[in-house]
């Protein structure tokens, strides 16, 4: 398996695996997810040969906040460390940043998936957070 940058936006492949993991809202208009991954400040990839693994998507100023906007990894492909070894590979390009985010579904996978990277519920900071959704 190889993590490299994801430079060129190929639109089947990206909707099989959005739609693998059931993210219909976000290939129900490929443009502005197209828009997104070019606005985005780093989307790495999994890939065995010309095979898409997985991906995780990183937004923000890069300085001061870097969010972790999408982390996916094909359902027959989880569980295998890809998931962890974008999550890593992604972060270590943003060291310095003070606050790394993200937003997940509330199950005990997620949570327990991300607290093994070292993230930490806002509750257990003293923070609470808010969204808005339009």
């Amino acid at each position: 398996m190889e993590i490299r940058e994801y430079a060129e936006f190929r639109e089947e492949e990206i909707r099989e695996l959005y739609q693998s993991v059931g993210w219909q809202l976000y290939v129900a208009d490929m443009a502005a997810l197209k828009e997104s991954f070019s606005n985005s400040l780093l989307v790495l990839a999994a890939y065995q040969d010309d095979e898409l693994l997985g991906l995780c998507r990183i937004i923000g100023d890069g300085i001061n906040t870097v969010i972790l906007q999408d982390v996916l990894v094909s359902p027959c492909h989880q569980r295998q460390g890809i998931g962890s070894k974008l999550v890593k590979a992604a972060l270590e390009r943003y060291q310095s940043v003070r606050q790394v985010l993200l937003v997940t579904d509330d199950t005990p996978e997620t949570r327990a998936f991300y607290a093994s990277l070292g993230f930490r519920n806002f509750g257990e900071l003293g923070l609470c957070g808010f969204m808005k959704i339009n």
